[in-house]
């Protein structure tokens, strides 16, 4: 970019105010006699510019609201959005016109554009960041880039003479005729290409002999495209699952009286009480209206099995389900993303992400495990979508349903207050009953033990070894990777931590290397202290890998696998580790979060939570909250199916509240406690919190630029917030950057976030600082 012309978008803020075009001469718009709109507001996407065109009139049927556009910026082309039509300009002078049209249909759908308006205005993120957000980067930077194929059929059968005289002149031409001759439809070139590599030449000689037809055809990158799924029916549904569908389709009724003002439904059930049946028959009822359905999973590890559910109760339609999520690559990504731009897809299913699809006549937005922290985006655009999908049903007017065993508190208090409509399902569907939960104290086995260590407790190993006796399946969990998770001198106590980040680094043995978990840094662990050279290093603590290699030593006949984000590196190497598991090839799964929550495997009758307590002592107010559900949600894989579950929690803590309602799985009992905690000390879900960051690699620095601000926003502080001191962050360094951060909390969130919007837009920061803002932030870490 020029640097004059980058100067100039430097100093202008984006999204307030439309610019007039500043590379044109005065004159007069012409007007259009058509009718048509003469003027497109265009938002610049790499710039922070609103501008005004005109439309040409051979332009004038395809440039719509939503729609991409090529546009003239100084002596080059920019690619923008047409964010607004309008009769006229403010601007006086000569619009230049748009160039050209980036693809035959608007990108973004009316609804979407005023989802983006919404969260941008909410998030404090200027909208162009919104807008790039939901645009996959594949389909934005390489439109409509299809892959394609030929397509070959016989055009005419040579006679049995010049089929003679081919055999013996050109062989390989007549091989190729007869295998079109004997094939069933057209012939793809692609799988000629597989037995005779020189297919490509040859059909070429026989096209222009009149004797084969060529047709170019597109070629969808399917993800599923070699899986086969078998179909179900709808299963018999339990009289709790039944009430709560009824409720549902009432709202999906197309006489209900006034379905965009219908809640949204908070259904509340416990692990194997049956939410996605009922989801799934919501949605053929969806189907059955001929509208779509969206779909989201918190995890990508979800979502292999919940294709799968999917694709097999509606498999008659193989290709009206597609899937957004970052496991696919580019082209598949591009391609899932034009099924359902095109109108080729009425089911999608994604991660957060997914909450921006192109669907068109939505007629019902499901949000599954919508407790999940992973439905908040970490970066900007710091969007919850959760919250957005609820944002989103009612733009579109359909009905919008948000499922957990364990409902983060705002969906459940909002349920308390009537903002949403609760559905319970208190029973599993098997009519068996929850899992028997039993606490082990560590602080007692480790008395026990000679080095005051163990990762498995006697009690654990135990009922480990009589599931395998019985060919049952266990599932461990434990919420951390590596092998030691810390690395110490035991002459001077100093720790091996990441030069650049503020936390240990943590050894993993298969490659040998310290690794830090917050900036990728990779070093080899040290012979001896580098503070006094004493080679007494001690490894402590331990990870994933490092239960590994004890279960794998303890049990030596199991079949085990592990599944964190250090093993399932491979494309579809974590969807073939499931079915691996569910196919009972495997007899214990250790593992991360991945596989805590929402995967259904009927032989697993013992779970093992190695270490309940890794999140319960953050400096958090979520973190006893986080904990609840995630114990709450690793014991529901156990006991779903014939034998009865058991399940042991390991914690040196076993007085907590937050492990004890688990272990009863009593929700409603841990909620109110929790509830009279947060509003005795204004905390969400009876406040709003926006967490104000302030990071850069002068410590002194970044904590008088938010003191600064700090300062500046008190002055006018609209009332009713309560706001904290401006401290380091429990991370406090991180790539290299000190961090400092500022918490807010307010009932009224909106006076707030414009009085922080009207102080950023007056200050001018040092080149040195980064400032971010997170509103409804999800983790003070």
């Amino acid at each position: 970019m020029p640097p004059r012309l980058s100067s100039i978008i430097t100093r202008m803020s984006a999204g307030h105010h439309a610019q007039p075009n500043l590379f044109e001469e005065s004159a007069p718009n012409a007007p259009d006699s058509a009718g048509h709109p003469l003027v497109a507001r265009v938002l610049i996407e790499d710039a922070a510019l609103e501008l005004d065109y005109s439309i040409p009139e051979a332009l004038a049927s395809r440039v719509q609201l939503g729609t991409r556009v090529h546009v003239p910026l100084q002596r080059h082309r920019a690619a923008g959005t047409v964010v607004q039509l309008l009769p006229d300009s403010s601007y006086h002078g000569k619009l230049k016109p748009i160039t050209d049209t980036i693809g035959t249909r608007p990108v973004f759908p009316e609804n979407l554009l005023k989802l983006a308006h919404w969260a941008s205005t909410y998030y404090l993120c200027p909208l162009r960041i919104v807008l790039r957000a939901m645009l996959p980067e594949s389909v934005r930077k390489k439109p409509e880039s299809f892959l394609s194929d030929s397509h070959l059929t016989l055009a005419r059968m040579p006679d049995a003479a010049e089929m003679e005289k081919l055999h013996k002149s050109a062989p390989i031409q007549a091989r190729i005729i007869e295998m079109l001759h004997n094939h069933k439809g057209p012939a793809a070139l692609s799988e000629l290409r597989k037995e005779l590599p020189r297919a490509t030449q040859v059909v070429h000689i026989l096209v222009k002999k009149g004797i084969v037809d060529r047709a170019e055809v597109r070629v969808e990158r399917d993800p599923f495209h070699d899986e086969e799924f078998i179909a179900n029916a709808p299963h018999t549904l339990t009289e709790e699952q039944r009430i709560a569908l009824d409720k549902i389709l009432i709202a999906l009724d197309p006489s209900f009286s006034n379905p965009p003002t219908s809640k949204p439904f908070l259904l509340h059930g416990v692990t194997g009480s049956g939410k996605t049946e009922i989801y799934l028959q919501a949605i053929a009822k969806v189907l059955e209206q001929k509208k779509t359905a969206l779909v989201l999973v918190p995890e990508i590890s979800l979502t292999p099995q919940t294709i799968e559910r999917f694709k097999a109760r509606f498999s008659e339609g193989h290709q009206r389900i597609a899937v957004l999520h970052s496991h696919l690559s580019d082209g598949e990504r591009h391609d899932e993303w034009y099924k359902i731009h095109e109108g080729r897809a009425d089911i999608v299913i994604g991660a957060r992400s997914a909450i921006f699809a192109p669907l068109e006549n939505l007629g019902l937005i499901i949000v599954d495990e919508e407790h999940e922290p992973s439905y908040k985006q970490e970066e900007s655009p710091r969007y919850q979508a959760r919250d957005l999908a609820v944002v989103r049903a009612k733009l579109e007017g359909c009905a919008c349903i948000l499922g957990s065993a364990t409902p983060c508190l705002e969906s459940f208090e909002n349920a308390q207050t009537g903002k949403y409509e609760l559905l319970n399902l208190t029973k599993r569907t098997d009519g068996k009953s929850m899992p028997l939960i039993r606490i082990v104290d560590m602080r007692l086995e480790r008395r026990r033990t000679k080095d005051g260590f163990s990762i498995l407790s006697d009690r654990l190993r135990i009922a480990v070894e009589q599931r395998l006796e019985k060919q049952e399946q266990v599932i461990l969990f434990l919420n951390r990777r590596g092998f030691n998770t810390a690395l110490t001198c035991l002459k001077c106590g100093e720790t091996a931590n990441c030069p650049d980040c503020s936390v240990a680094l943590t050894f993993h043995k298969t490659d040998n290397r310290l690794v830090c978990h917050v900036c990728g840094t990779r070093q080899l662990p040290p012979s001896k202290c580098k503070a006094c050279g004493d080679p007494s290093i001690r490894f402590g603590g331990y990870g994933t890998e490092r239960a590994e290699e004890t279960i794998r030593a303890i049990f030596k006949t199991a079949r085990i696998a592990r599944v964190d984000t250090d093993t399932m590196q491979r494309k579809n190497q974590l969807r073939d580790t499931l079915r691996a598991f569910r196919s009972q090839k495997l007899d214990i799964l250790i593992g991360t979060q991945m596989i805590a929550k929402g995967l259904d495997f009927p032989n697993v009758t013992l779970v093992g939570v190695l270490n309940a307590d890794l999140a319960l002592n953050l400096p958090d107010f979520r973190a006893a909250e986080r904990t609840f559900q995630l114990l709450t949600q690793v014991a529901g894989r156990s006991g779903r199916g014939e034998t009865k579950g058991e399940v042991f929690i390991q914690t040196y803590a076993p007085h907590s509240p937050a492990v004890q309602f688990a272990r009863h799985a009593d929700y409603a009992g841990y909620a109110e406690q929790e509830l009279q905690h947060r509003k005795q000390f204004h905390y969400p879900p009876f406040t709003h919190v926006v967490l104000i960051g302030c990071r850069s690699k002068q410590e002194a620095l970044a904590e008088f630029t938010l003191q600064s601000f700090a300062t500046r926003v008190k002055e006018k502080l609209p009332p009713e917030t309560h706001h904290g001191e401006v401290c380091p962050s429990p991370l406090t360094k991180a790539h290299g950057q000190f961090r400092f951060q500022w918490l807010l909390r307010t009932a009224r969130v909106r006076p707030l976030l414009a009085h922080i919007q009207s102080v950023l837009s007056s200050m001018t920061l040092p080149e040195d600082i980064i400032l971010t803002w997170d509103v409804d932030a999800m983790s003070l870490m």
